[in-house]
């Protein structure tokens, strides 16, 4: 192996952990947000049992951060598929 072929492998390597370091984020924002909203609908269905009627927040930011989350991760990931395509 050549001193260029080791870097060049060496470079791919560096790539191949920084994109496997990017897909561990990801999916720990993927699972928070699920879980919030699996917590969330939890909690609604036993207030319910309890008589408590739950709203889920109304048109506030908050409520739309979640979908925008979502967005940016597509766009990540989208981003990363394209860099291991080359």
């Amino acid at each position: 192996m050549t001193n260029y072929e080791g870097s060049d492998l060496l470079k791919r390597v560096e790539r191949y952990e920084a994109a496997v370091a990017e897909l561990k984020a990801a999916h720990d924002d993927v699972k928070d947000v699920l879980i919030e909203a699996i917590l969330f609908d939890r909690w609604e269905q036993l207030g319910c049992q309890l008589g408590f009627k739950a709203e889920k927040p109304g048109k506030t930011e908050k409520a739309e951060e979640p979908n925008r989350d979502l967005a940016q991760l597509n766009q990540q990931i989208s981003a990363m598929s394209e860099s291991w395509s080359r």
